[in-house]
C-alpha cells in the first residue's frame, strides 16, 4: 500500500465511520429527529454497523485501521512504524470530516434543539434533566455527546481503566480474528467480526464512559464541536478529553503485547 492509498483510505473510511456513528447519536439525541429517544441499543448497533461499513469501504485502500489504537497495536505487533504518521493523519482528518457531515445532515435539528428553551434554559424553562445540568456545569454542552464521549461518573482512574479495557477487547479481536491473509488489515469476515465486537463492547462496557475506544473518533469530533457555529453549544469538556485519547492508546499497546506473548 502506498502512502497516498493509506491516507485516502483512512480519511474516507474514518469519515464514514464518524458520519454513521455520530449520525446515530444525533438521531437519538436531537429533539426534532424521528429517532429521538431510540436508546442505547440503537446507538450500540448504529456504531457497529458504522464500523462494518467503513471497514468494507476503506479495506481495499488502507487495510481499514480507522483507529490510532489499531495502528499502534499493529505497529507493535509487526515492528513496522514507517506508515504510522500517515495512518494517524488520515484517521484524524477523516474523523473531523465525518463530524462536520453529521452537522450538515442534521443542521436544522441542531438549530431547533439548541434554541429550544427546554433544552438550553431561559425564562419559564422546565428543567429537562438533572444530569444535563450537571454535565454542562462540568463543561459539556447539550450536544457534545453527539460528537464525543463523556463519563456518567467522573472518576479519572475508573474512566481511564474502562477505556483501556474496552480497547484491549477490541484489539485482541482484531489481532486474533480480524486480520486478512496479508496481515495488514481487516478481511471480509474480519469486518463483520469487528463490527459485532464493537456492538458487544458498547452493550457491555459502554455505559460508564460512552466507549470511545478510538482516539480519533473522540478528539477529531470534539475539535469540530469547539469550532462549529452552534448556538448555545456550551463547552467541549477539554478537561476530560485526554482520557479517550490516552486510554485507547494504552489499550492498543497492551493488546499487542498480550498478542505477542500469547498468540504469536
Amino acid at each position: 500500500m502506498s502512502s497516498s492509498d493509506i491516507f485516502i483510505g483512512e480519511t474516507i473510511g474514518t469519515a464514514i465511520l464518524i458520519l454513521l456513528g455520530g449520525g446515530v447519536c444525533a438521531a437519538v439525541t436531537l429533539k426534532a429527529s424521528k429517532a429521538r429517544n431510540a436508546g442505547w441499543l440503537a446507538i450500540a448497533f448504529g456504531w457497529g454497523f458504522a464500523v462494518m461499513t467503513a471497514v468494507y469501504i476503506a479495506g481495499p485502500l488502507s487495510g481499514a485501521h480507522l483507529n490510532p489504537a489499531v495502528t499502534v497495536a499493529l505497529a507493535i505487533k509487526d515492528g513496522e512504524w514507517s506508515n504510522v504518521p500517515v495512518y494517524f493523519a488520515g484517521e484524524f482528518l477523516g474523523a473531523m470530516l465525518g463530524a462536520t457531515l453529521v452537522w450538515i445532515a442534521y443542521y436544522g435539528q441542531f438549530q431547533a434543539h439548541l434554541t429550544d428553551k427546554e433544552i438550553v434554559g431561559g425564562p419559564g424553562a422546565q428543567a429537562t434533566a438533572a444530569k444535563s445540568v450537571e454535565a454542562q456545569e462540568q463543561g459539556a454542552g447539550p450536544v457534545l455527546g453527539i460528537f464525543s464521549t463523556g463519563p456518567e461518573i467522573r472518576h479519572t482512574v475508573q474512566n481511564l481503566a474502562t477505556e483501556i479495557v474496552g480497547t484491549v477487547v477490541l484489539l485482541l479481536a482484531v489481532l486474533t480474528q480480524g486480520l486478512n491473509d496479508a496481515g495488514n488489515g481487516l478481511g471480509v469476515l474480519g469486518g463483520l467480526i469487528t463490527a459485532l465486537v464493537v456492538v458487544s463492547i458498547g452493550l457491555s462496557l459502554g455505559g460508564p464512559t460512552g466507549y470511545a475506544i478510538n482516539p480519533a473518533r473522540d478528539l477529531g469530533p470534539r475539535i469540530v464541536h469547539a469550532l462549529l457555529p452552534l448556538p448555545n453549544k456550551g463547552g467541549s469538556d477539554w478537561s476530560y478529553a485526554w482520557i479517550p485519547v490516552v486510554g485507547p492508546l494504552i489499550g492498543g499497546a497492551l493488546a499487542a503485547g498480550i498478542y505477542n506473548v500469547a498468540f504469536a
